[in-house]
């Protein structure tokens, strides 16, 4: 058995285990599920951007102050 029919009868097998997903409460939401376009992809990924930016900034403000102003406390 070469390597293309062991692969075959793995995604089989796969795909046979998703069939029974789609009978339970998730099964609908995977029916509807589809593709992005690139349009909501974009949008997707800027406003993820956007918060780890945002969370990254945050902790790094967090950082500077727990440094710095201390300094200037202890006086």
């Amino acid at each position: 058995m070469d390597i293309l029919e062991k692969s075959w009868k793995i995604q089989h097998k796969i795909e046979e285990k998703a069939g029974k997903v789609g009978k339970g409460r998730y099964g609908r939401i995977l029916n509807m599920a589809r593709k992005p376009d690139a349009d909501e992809y974009k949008k997707t990924l800027s406003i993820c951007i956007i918060g780890i930016l945002l969370i990254g900034g945050l902790g790094f403000l967090i950082y500077w102050l727990f440094q710095n102003v201390p300094k200037y406390i202890q006086m």
